[in-house]
């Protein structure tokens, strides 16, 4: 089993950046897709974006150009860069390890002015 842990999210105004990071636990890190996910008040969890062992990437229609994924197998952490941030981007981020099924706690993004 992998355990996440999601760090960096915060306050914003529209137009910033944040970075959001993932820690993993367990050896099996460097092998797993991983993917990041957003829930919104009152809305269900939506993907966003996912990466990968080799590196390879997948965006959400809502986030591409603005949005991206990356990690770091020798730290098991897996980063969202996220850049011209919008109010509607404003929703609890997940990360997701798709070979266990783990999910994150959570990091709320708020993007107000």
């Amino acid at each position: 089993q992998v355990q996440l842990v999601e760090s960096g999210g915060g306050l914003v105004q529209p137009g910033g950046s944040l970075r959001l990071s993932c820690a993993a636990s367990g050896s099996s890190f460097s092998i797993n897709t991983m993917g990041w996910y957003r829930q919104a008040p009152g809305k269900g969890r939506d993907f966003i974006a996912s990466i990968t062992r080799s590196g390879s990437t997948n965006y959400a229609d809502s986030v591409k150009g603005r949005f991206t994924i990356s990690r770091d197998n020798a730290k098991l952490t897996v980063y969202l860069q996220m850049s011209s941030l919008k109010p509607e981007d404003t929703a609890v981020y997940y990360c997701h390890s798709y070979a266990h099924g783990s999910w994150g706690q959570g990091t709320q993004v708020t993007v107000s002015s």
